[in-house]
Parts: C-alpha cells; sequence; structure tokens
C-alpha cells in the first residue's frame, strides 16, 4: 500500500486503504496518517483531542476514464477555542462533496463549454455545475476594482422570446460591462444610479444611447453634468422604419394596378435600407440605380438618409448646425408625410445630435458584447434565473486594465 500511496500523490494528510471498481467508477478509501495532528477547520491550529470519526463520501477528479468515488474517514475535533470542529483538509472545503481540484475543473472547462456538456464530462448534476460555476463568478466579480467611470454607454437586448428585454450599462473607457438589469424602462435602469451613487453620478460626462426616452430622463435626473449622445445606428435604423419602409409600403399600394411595378418595389426592401458600400453585387448596385431613377419620392427619402448621417461627421457645433438647419428644410420641403412627421420628432432630440461634436461616442461597443451575450446564452441552453446570466455576462466583461 505504501507504493499506491507514492505514485497517487492527491490527498495530502490521508492514506489510502483500499482502491476497488464499482461498476464504472473507483472507489477509494482514505485514512487519516496516524501520525499527524489533525487542525481546526475554524482557526487552523493543531489539535490533540478528537471527538468523533466520520465518514463522507467525496467525488474527485476522473482517473484513467473512471470517475473516482471517495470514501475519506475525517474528525471532528475538540478545539480549545473553537469547539467540537471538522478537521481542516487542505484539498477539500468546508461542508464540500467534491475536491477542489473537481470543482476547479468543472469551473475552467465552463468558460469554453456548455454546462450540459460539463456535466456529462464529469458525471454531475446540472444544478451541481451551475453552484460551483455560480460560487466561482462570485469570487471573481469581489476581486474587481470599484469601478469610477466618467462616460457610459447603455444600450439593451433580448433576455427571452416575447419582447423581453434586459438593460446593459457599459463603461466607455474600460468596455467593462458596470450593470445589467431586467427591463428597460426608467424604473428598471433606476438601481444602477442609485448603486453608483450621488458622488459617482456627478463624474459623468457623457452617455451614449438609442434614442430611448427612459435612458434619457433617468441620466438627465440623476447625472446633471452628463451630456446625453444619440448614436447615429439607432437613429438611421429608425429612419429606416418609420420613413423608408413607409413611403415604400405608400409607393407600392399607389402602383397596385401596374403589377410589374409595384412588385419591384415590394422587393426592394433590403436595396434601400442596406447602405451603398454593402451592396454585394454590380446586378444590385444596378437594380438601385433603376428603381431610384424611376421613384421620385424613394430617391428623395434614400438621398435624406444620407445627408441624415452627415450629422454625425460634423467637425464643429456651427458646422452641425449648418447641416442641421438645411436637412430639417429638405425634409419639410420633400412634402413627403413620413418623412415630414419623423423630422418633427427628431427635432426634440437635437441636443443628443450635437452632442457627438464633442463626445464622439457610439453604442457598437454594446453592439459586438450583446452578439457575445447570444453566444453565452446559447452555450447554456437556456437560464434558470437572469441573476446567474448577468452574473456571467459581467465576468466575461472586466474590462481593460
Amino acid at each position: 500500500m505504501h507504493d499506491i500511496n507514492t505514485f497517487l500523490p492527491f490527498w495530502e494528510g490521508f492514506s489510502i486503504v483500499t482502491i476497488k471498481p464499482d461498476g464504472d467508477a473507483l472507489q477509494i478509501t482514505l485514512t487519516p496518517h496516524p501520525n499527524q495532528w489533525p487542525a481546526c477547520g475554524a482557526c487552523l491550529q493543531p489539535c490533540t483531542t478528537i471527538h468523533e470519526y466520520c465518514e463522507r463520501s467525496i467525488r474527485d477528479l476522473p482517473i484513467l476514464g473512471h470517475s473516482v468515488q471517495l470514501k475519506v474517514l475525517l474528525r471532528r475535533v475538540n478545539c480549545r477555542s473553537c469547539g467540537k470542529k471538522m478537521e481542516a483538509v487542505s484539498w477539500l472545503d468546508r461542508y464540500a462533496r467534491l475536491t477542489q481540484r473537481l470543482a476547479q475543473a468543472v469551473t475552467k472547462n465552463c468558460e469554453r463549454l456548455p454546462t450540459l456538456h460539463v456535466a456529462q464530462m464529469f458525471g454531475l448534476h446540472w444544478d451541481t455545475i451551475r453552484q460551483l460555476e455560480r460560487r466561482a463568478l462570485q469570487t471573481v466579480l469581489l476581486a474587481l476594482p470599484k469601478a469610477t467611470p466618467t462616460r457610459l454607454i447603455m444600450d439593451e437586448f433580448a433576455l427571452y422570446k416575447g419582447h423581453r428585454y434586459a438593460s446593459v450599462v457599459l463603461d466607455a473607457d474600460t468596455r467593462r460591462v458596470l450593470w445589467i438589469g431586467e427591463g428597460r424602462s426608467r424604473v428598471a435602469v433606476r438601481p444602477f444610479f442609485e448603486e453608483l451613487g450621488s458622488e459617482g453620478c456627478a463624474q459623468i460626462e457623457a452617455v451614449a444611447m438609442d434614442m430611448n426616452t427612459a435612458f434619457d430622463l433617468e441620466v438627465r435626473q440623476h447625472c446633471p453634468k452628463a451630456r446625453v449622445v444619440y448614436d447615429l445606428f439607432h437613429v438611421v435604423a429608425k429612419f429606416g422604419r418609420e420613413v423608408i419602409d413607409r413611403v415604400r409600403v405608400d409607393e407600392a399600394n399607389r402602383l397596385r394596378h401596374d403589377k410589374p411595378a409595384r412588385k419591384v418595389i415590394k422587393q426592394s426592401r433590403w436595396l434601400l435600407l442596406r447602405n451603398p458600400e454593402n451592396l454585394k453585387t454590380p446586378e444590385q448596385q444596378v437594380r438601385l440605380q433603376d428603381l431610384l431613377a424611376a421613384n421620385q419620392t424613394l430617391m428623395t427619402v434614400y438621398l435624406m438618409k444620407a445627408e441624415l448621417k452627415t450629422l454625425w461627421t460634423a467637425a464643429t457645433a456651427w458646422g452641425w448646425r449648418a447641416a442641421w438647419k438645411q436637412w430639417l428644410r429638405h425634409a419639410h420641403e420633400s412634402e413627403i408625410p413620413a418623412l415630414i412627421q419623423f423630422a418633427k420628432r427628431l427635432k426634440r432630440y437635437w441636443r443628443g445630435i450635437v452632442s457627438r461634436v464633442r463626445w464622439p461616442m457610439h453604442t457598437g461597443q454594446l453592439e459586438g458584447i450583446n452578439n457575445r451575450i447570444k453566444v453565452i446564452k446559447r452555450m447554456a441552453y437556456g437560464y434558470r434565473d437572469s441573476e446567474f446570466f448577468f452574473m456571467k455576462i459581467k465576468s466575461v466583461f472586466p474590462g481593460n486594465p
């Protein structure tokens, strides 16, 4: 038996008594070294009085493809300082039914494999894997330094099917996910600003977001010095939905008696919404040119979309002001109802658009993070609670040093 212990030095302070097969598993019986005094599990001081012995079943890492079940004889000591306590074991956490080696291997594999696969790999229950991963995530998040952001990015992503969303806040400078919460209303995002505190809110200089009124109002209430910066991508996407799509449908309805022309317009949605540089083939470029040449209204709103983008490239506030007035004038002169209505609504957000001159920020960083969030969600085959899901996201995006 001495030779076995020489080749299997995994369990410090214990000797192997027996190794026997148990189906596809190995059952290993361990007993404490008789010449080594146990230490108190609370204060780690050596103890000479043993109150009782008890046997515990412990899972360990597989050996040669066989799962390992340990039968460990543990001692409950009578500590002078702490009273009756279980002895300290270097390779086993207090009250644990898994060795530290196995727990570490599980959490390491959870970083790159789906939870279900890790459970099958180690022969453990799904909930056991989740508890181990949750404990590891809590340790990682507690070790992160306190965040002191000055620029924020706020956005939302789909949490579940059925129009259920979560809001996420990112530090624009470190790319650290600071906070995530269910919902996208003012009440939903308010806990972030309450956690940040009045001093932290006073340090916020700018916040990039889409034209979400809830985010805007909450930032203005809690961060008086912060400037709201509206993201170009979301404004252009909104223009595509509310103007280009509306005009395309109206033009198709107007040509309902000319079925070939109506079909061309109805099938042109992606040609009109895509940027010209994203048209993949010369055939698509020719189709777009022919479509715009044949329909003056579609040509107008298409050009107004390109002109709208220039508002985010102005180098000075005076340059932006001139471009903004020109765009509004062209929108009203177009006599296109959908375009005029969009321009009226956009006028309420002009401060968040001109802020882009001073703060060249956008939500593109969060768009990339949102794609990674989708991958994390798929790897878990569904999360049973949002809190754990949010912890997982925060650990993946701890920020740059």
